[in-house]
């Protein structure tokens, strides 16, 4: 569901997706081919939510943002279930694992896979091509070819989850 805050009404691009449960609020954009899966939250009423394209948000994740803090969401992003972005940057082709939590003013780089259950405090920085995980983070070690691609492939499988359902649901 699409809900205005005040003035702000989310601005969806034609061929994105907002699963039914899912709510989408105040000043939010979402680009093409973006899906916002089953009982997603994303509150833009104390500032913007952009998310850029092919990024799929999956179900129960969480994205907020503060007062004069954005959230910000590059291209080809996923961000598995029941994470919680607030205030942060994640830049294009990072991978966000499930239960992650991303707090204010935290960046993740390109191609960054932030691992399932992982903490990310505020103002900390995952650099490009590395993979973080742990209560807080600690970076592991740099991706290589083989996990890149496997991170690809999982935003391919959600590109093609999004043709299906937008032709059922």
């Amino acid at each position: 569901m699409l809900y205005p805050y005040l003035d702000k009404t989310p601005v969806i691009a034609e061929d994105a997706f907002v699963f039914p449960t899912a709510a989408v609020i105040g000043a939010v954009t979402l680009m093409s081919r973006v899906s916002i899966y089953f009982q997603c939250v994303v509150r833009g009423d104390m500032s913007p939510v952009f998310i850029d394209e092919d990024t799929n948000v999956q179900d129960g994740t969480v994205i907020h943002t503060d007062t004069n803090k954005p959230t910000r969401i590059g291209k080809r992003v996923t961000i598995g279930h029941a994470a919680i972005i607030h205030a942060a940057t994640i830049e294009d082709d990072a991978l966000i694992g499930m239960g992650a939590i991303v707090l204010d003013g935290a960046t993740i780089g390109k191609r960054a896979f932030v691992a399932a259950g992982t903490l990310v405090p505020p103002g900390k920085t995952v650099p490009a091509n590395t993979l973080a995980m742990g209560n807080p983070m600690k970076i592991v070690r740099t991706l290589d070819a083989e996990t890149f691609e496997a991170m690809r492939q999982n935003n391919a499988v959600y590109l093609d989850l999004l043709k299906d359902y937008t032709e059922s649901l």
